[in-house]
């Protein structure tokens, strides 16, 4: 009878850990497994390149599942190097003790097409989360004698010798739990279970991993002439993994159209993406990298539940389905993989340490995707445009986030509508075709271009020959005032206080009429009853009679922007009525001022309320401005 160990203490209590709290997804076990399997493959054909008596070529090494419903056990065969007695007792005795992390590290052991994935010896005992009891029948190359360990768990395990028939190679035998109400157990015994992992977390181990796949077939002779159907099953042996992984490929051995399939199956898009890149570096971050731009953003995609991320591989072996870390937010609508064999990884492949090395991968993965969309712009200018329109916001979110942490990254590729040709611009277009004169980026927000190319504040700017950029999103003007210039060139809003569009001899003239009217300007306000923080008269309007301007740092859009969120906070621009002095109404008022306050006070209301619709901002009191308007069409005075 085989004598029981103990697991060392401090190993017992991270054995106890890791099945309770350290693996998040059950599931993952069975990667564990194979990539154990794959190593001891990977090992006996490095020892092959030196030793003609193993007599195996790479296409001889294949793992193999077989699953038993009945004895309720999931068995996994590999034919790589096997483990001896003592190999047994230090690598399985001693949680976190890896051979495959020795191999690894010893300097004789050195060869370009030999890849180690496990490093940490702890992911086997992932097995336990779904099995109570684990057995391992192993017979090492070169040794004569097979062994058999076997554990349920934290109270130890033994060792004793065996019989194995079909040569060196590892057998992991896992007898599943039982099935509770939490848990379903059964389903790791299920063929569509089984080819499903292997798919999602395996599919790229470079040897075969194969299955007995039950097909059902309709038994011939039945199913016809009122004859009643009959089913035979059939076992068939299936390969279910693919092996080769499309990034590791050369790209000129790669068609469009297998990069679009690969997109479509892998991300679940019908739509062909809009572009890919497909990255190989070496140096400081080495890594594999397919990266897709979608045609269309998802649903959810400027939602709260829409989750970012790329697929982080190691070695081929999945570690991740979303590794959120690996993209910045304002690049978040890329979708695709990374594959690194140095990544530093914790001790299990599913928690990663926030280290330098996916630091670098991040940093260098967010210059390649600025590169490419550079590119684009400059090379695929209708391409860049419907791009543009489908993410360009998420953009213009990244240069206001973080209090502009990354304007300078982004300002290059960052495009706005403008009143030349109401047509996309980037902001080195605008600044391209300034005039000598023009001292300012001048730009105007609102809806949508029509509404905003309509305000009254556009009128001097564009009389002076100078282009405006259309802000028609909300995140827009947040935007511009993080980047605050752009090749030295400041922006400046056409509903700023001054403009500065005037000769000196214009602001002379402006600012005495000003003076002349200063008594009357303060009773408008008054009449208001601080709606706006005062009246002045206009030096921009040219044929509108008002319109409603900001001083401050928060604009009207802003203000509009904030009150659409759900918060309870009251964020109000400081509003100016700006009343046009060369418009007949200018006269008007003049005269109620000296002879009829109230109607004077009557044509404010009018006023303001006709400036806040212009701005398309909701008039307070709809009822009252209804009742003054028809008051003042039915007065013959």
């Amino acid at each position: 009878m085989a004598e029981t160990k103990q697991f060392k203490a401090e190993s017992k209590r991270l054995l106890d850990m890791m099945i309770n709290s350290i693996y998040t997804h059950k599931e993952i076990f069975l990667r564990e497994i194979i990539s154990n399997a794959s190593d001891a493959m990977d090992k006996l054909y490095f020892k092959s390149l030196t030793d003609d008596k193993v007599g195996m070529n790479r296409s001889d090494f294949f793992i193999k599942i077989e699953a038993d419903k009945d004895a309720r056990t999931l068995i996994v065969r590999d034919n790589g190097i096997g483990m001896t007695k003592d190999e047994l007792e230090n690598n399985l005795g001693t949680i976190a003790n890896s051979g495959s992390f020795s191999f690894k590290n010893d300097e004789a052991n050195t060869a370009e097409d030999v890849d180690i994935i496990g490093q940490f010896g702890v992911g086997f005992y992932s097995a336990f989360m779904v099995a109570k009891e684990v057995e391992v029948r192993t017979k090492a190359y070169g040794s004569e004698q097979a062994y058999l360990w076997k554990s349920s768990g934290v109270d130890g395990y033994t060792i004793e010798e065996c019989e194995k028939n079909d040569g060196v190679g590892t057998e992991v035998r896992l007898i599943l739990k039982d099935d509770t109400d939490d848990e379903c157990y059964d389903e790791f015994l299920m063929q569509w279970k089984i080819k499903n992992l292997v798919k999602k977390y395996s599919d790229y181990i470079h040897y075969p991993i194969k299955f007995d796949m039950e097909h059902d077939h309709l038994k011939e002779g039945t199913g016809v002439d009122d004859v009643p159907p009959e089913y035979e099953t059939t076992i068939e042996e299936e390969t279910l993994n693919s092996m080769t992984p499309l990034w590791r490929k050369n790209k000129n051995e790669i068609t469009d159209e297998e990069y679009n399939k690969f997109y479509k199956e892998k991300f679940f898009d019908y739509r062909d993406p809009m572009k890919y890149i497909h990255v190989k570096t070496e140096g400081t971050a080495t890594y594999d990298g397919l990266l897709f731009i979608p045609s269309q953003p998802p649903m959810d995609y400027y939602t709260k539940n829409y989750e970012k991320g790329l697929q982080l591989y190691s070695s081929g072996v999945l570690i991740m389905d979303k590794c959120a870390d690996l993209l910045p937010d304002h690049f978040s609508f890329v979708k695709g993989l990374v594959d690194s064999q140095d990544l530093s990884l914790n001790i299990s492949r599913e928690m990663l340490q926030h280290d330098r090395q996916l630091k670098l991968i991040a940093k260098s993965l967010e210059k390649t995707i600025k590169n490419e969309l550079k590119k684009m712009l400059n090379n695929e200018r209708e391409k860049y445009e419907e791009f543009w329109k489908s993410f360009g916001m998420q953009i213009k979110f990244g240069v206001y986030n973080g209090y502009g942490v990354n304007k300078d990254l982004l300002k290059d590729i960052l495009m706005f509508y403008s009143s030349n040709d109401k047509k996309l611009c980037t902001l080195d277009e605008y600044v391209s075709r300034m005039k000598e004169d023009q001292k300012y980026i001048y730009y105007a927000a609102g809806e949508t271009v029509d509404k905003v190319d309509n305000l009254p504040q556009t009128e001097v700017v564009k009389d002076k020959g100078y282009e405006i950029l259309y802000l028609t999103e909300s995140v827009d003007e947040f935007a511009v005032k993080v980047l605050e210039s752009y090749n030295d060139k400041q922006f400046k809003s056409i509903s700023d206080a001054d403009l500065d569009l005037e000769t000196p001899e214009e602001k002379e003239e402006f600012k005495k009429l000003s003076d002349e009217s200063k008594d009357m300007l303060e009773e408008i306000s008054k009449s208001l009853g601080g709606k706006i923080k005062s009246a002045k008269l206009s030096e921009r309007l040219k044929s509108h009679p008002v319109c409603l301007t900001s001083e401050g740092q928060i604009s009207i859009e802003m203000e509009k922007t904030f009150a659409q969120m759900p918060t309870d906070q009251n964020v109000k621009a400081e509003k100016v009525l700006e009343i046009n002095p060369n418009h007949a109404i200018f006269e008007v008022l003049k005269e109620l001022y000296a002879s009829d306050k109230d109607k004077l006070a009557a044509y404010s209301k009018i006023l303001y309320n006709e400036a806040l619709l212009i701005e398309g901002m909701t008039i307070e009191n709809p009822v009252e401005f209804s009742n003054l308007v028809c008051s003042l069409m039915v007065d013959k005075k």
